[in-house]
This record gives C-alpha cells, structure tokens and sequence, in this order.
C-alpha cells in the first residue's frame, strides 16, 4: 500500500510541474508536424523527371503503323514526353549529340530506329522502354493480322491507353513509411528516453530539498519508497508517449499499424529502461554532473537513433555502425518492422534488452541504496 501512495504522489507532483509536463507533450509533437512537413519529399517515392524530349520522323508508309504510332504518341505525350516532329533537313542525331533532345527514334516500315543521349541517360532509358513497348505490341498486331485479324483492332486500340507503357508492381506499395509516419515513431521512442532527466531527479531532488531524512526516517522501508518512485516516474512518463502516440495517430494520421499492443509494450520498455538508466546514472556521478552527461547521453542517442534524420542501415560506414549502439536505434528499428513487414519477432528481442538492461540498473541502484544510510 505505501508504494502505491509513493507512486501516486510521484505522479500527482509531476502533474503540478506543468511546464515540463506540457514539454514532454508539445515538444514532440511539435517535432513531429516540423519535420515530418519540411522533410516530406526525403521520403516520397515518385521521382519527377523533366527533359524528357523526343525528336521522331516518321517515314512509314504503312497506315496501320502510322494509326499506331499517332495513338502511341498522343499516350506518351500524357505522361510528360515532350514530341517533336523531325521536319525538313533537321539531323536527328546531331540534336541529340547537342544535348537538345533525350533521345531520336525513326519510325519506317521496317521498324524502330532509336538513338539515345549519352548525357541524358535516364531520360533516354525510359523513353527507350516506351518504344520497345510501342515495338512490341506493332509486331503483336502484325501476327495477329495472319492469324487472327479480329483481334488486331483490340491491340491497336490499346495504344492510347495512358499509363500502360511502363507499369510499377510491388508486393505492397502501401507498406512504407512517410515523414510523418518515420517522426511519430523516432519522436515517440525519443521523448521516451526523456523520462531519464526526471528519473535522474527521484532521489537527488529529495536530497537537494533537504526532505532526504524525513524520508529515512519514515516508518517505511527504502525499497518501499525506491519501488514507488519508480512506479509513479515510469506510469507519468508513459502515459506522456501514449497520448503523443495516440495524437499523432488521430490528429496527424500517423500510421502505427495493426499490433498497438506490441507498439505500446515496446514503448513501456524503453521508458523502464529510460528511468533506470537515469536511476543508474545518478548513482554513479555525484551533484549536478550527473545531468549533464544525461544530456549529452540523450542528444547523442537521439542523432544516432534518426530522431532528427534518417541514419542508412549501412555497417560499412562508421557512422550506421555507431548508429547501432543507440536504444532508440534498436526500438526505432522494432517498431519499422513490426509495423510495416508486419514482424512480431522484431519486437521481442528489444523487449528482452531493454527489461535486462533496466533490470541491471535497477539492482544496481537498490544495491547501492541499501549501502547508504540515508539516500
């Protein structure tokens, strides 16, 4: 009973200290909607090209060609080629060579002739895909004019379907984050690790309030008021993340998938592990040093974690690898994949470390204490 009336008034005080109850609420948040907004082409997949110039002369006598071509054109045209017409003694070739065109195509009765840019090679790729289609479907048409004339008008009338060109499949488009999906997650477990500035201060605010030695000397026991104090630091600063999660989701239509179960146990975790490492730290360094390197612990894993930018999961560079020591990394990484590859089992290795890394804190701080005859 002590520690639950311990926890409540830990969590009753931090509700009074409204200034930093509103940071721990609106300083995510805050980041979330910058930038998530400022960044939001950093995670768009779609790629606009300009430039895309095709110069063509079309010498074909064929009408069933030349209706195929013109449909064909009209198609690419919708989707951003930019056609012109080789008219009188222009060099296609030389165009192209003076980088005033992506690519030059002749159209004749005995098929395709295309010359791309060397300094366009993009450009030049893709347009070479559309009239490798274009190829492909004129010499469908021409077998099944042999072989099944009814069909061929069908063939030819898909020339003008716009966007049928070139065609993108992916197992799930759907399945990946925006800015503002990647924030929410990397602000969340950020804010998360927060809560060891206030856990830094159980213990040495009731020693810098001079109220360390009525605590001593309360009939209640030290680990009745440790546990508490934990209690109540952990339940407040989790619920801070529960309503960052849950705001961010409603309000900013922040994805964070089909398992909110798992989401929030992970979150649980690394506040636990935030407050024993804040419980630890203080312990080990004396006065107000103690806070600095929190500071600069939490800045760094932070950066490290993607909490202000994306960090490539690249081992051979020093700085991924570095990136990996950084419990945000690891609970960023977790809920990555937990929420758009659908991996439960991604989550329960971070589950485990985190509880054994606080645990590990945890004893040592109750070790400690009991060491001490006040606090």
């Amino acid at each position: 009973m002590n520690v639950l009336n311990i926890a409540l008034y830990e969590i009753k005080r931090s509700l009074r200290d409204t200034r930093t109850f509103v940071f721990m609420l609106a300083f995510p948040l805050i980041l979330i909607l910058i930038l998530g907004t400022a960044l939001s082409n950093a995670f768009s997949s779609e790629v606009t090209m300009d430039g895309m110039k095709l110069l063509y002369k079309v010498s074909a006598q064929n009408e069933p060609l030349q209706q195929y071509w013109n449909g064909f054109a009209q198609a690419i045209e919708s989707q951003g080629v930019e056609l012109t017409a080789a008219n009188g003694g222009i060099d296609g070739r030389a165009a192209v060579a003076d980088d005033q065109y992506a690519a030059y195509a002749e159209i004749d009765d005995n098929g395709v002739r295309f010359f791309g840019s060397s300094l366009r090679t993009i450009e030049s790729n893709i347009i070479q895909g559309m009239l490798t289609s274009f190829a492909d479907r004129y010499n469908l048409a021409a077998a099944a004019m042999k072989n099944s004339p009814e069909a061929v008008q069908a063939i030819l009338a898909d020339a003008g379907s716009s966007g049928s060109f070139i065609q993108e499949a992916s197992i799930d488009p759907h399945r990946k984050p925006g800015s503002i999906d990647y924030y929410a997650i990397a602000e969340s477990t950020m804010i998360a690790f927060y809560a060891c500035m206030s856990a830094s201060w159980l213990i040495r605010g009731e020693v810098r309030r001079r109220t360390a030695l009525r605590l001593a000397a309360a009939p209640v026991g030290k680990m009745e008021i440790f546990a508490g104090k934990v209690i109540g630091c952990t339940v407040i600063n989790y619920l801070c993340i529960l309503a960052v999660v849950l705001f961010s989701k409603y309000a900013f239509g922040a994805n964070w998938g089909d398992h909110l179960g798992i989401v929030f146990l992970l979150l649980f975790t690394v506040v636990l592990l935030a407050v024993s490492f804040g419980l630890g730290i203080a312990y080990m360094i004396k006065g107000d040093s103690a806070n600095s390197v929190m500071t600069i612990f939490v800045q760094i894993a932070s950066m490290l974690g993607g909490a202000y930018f994306p960090i490539q999961d690249d081992m051979n560079n020093f700085f991924g690898s570095l990136a990996n020591l950084s419990p945000l990394r690891w609970a960023n990484d977790a809920l990555m994949n937990l929420i758009y590859n659908n991996d439960l089992q991604a989550a329960l290795p971070v589950i485990g470390l985190n509880v054994a890394i606080a645990a590990a804190f945890l004893a040592f701080v109750a070790v400690s204490m009991r060491r001490r005859e006040a606090f």
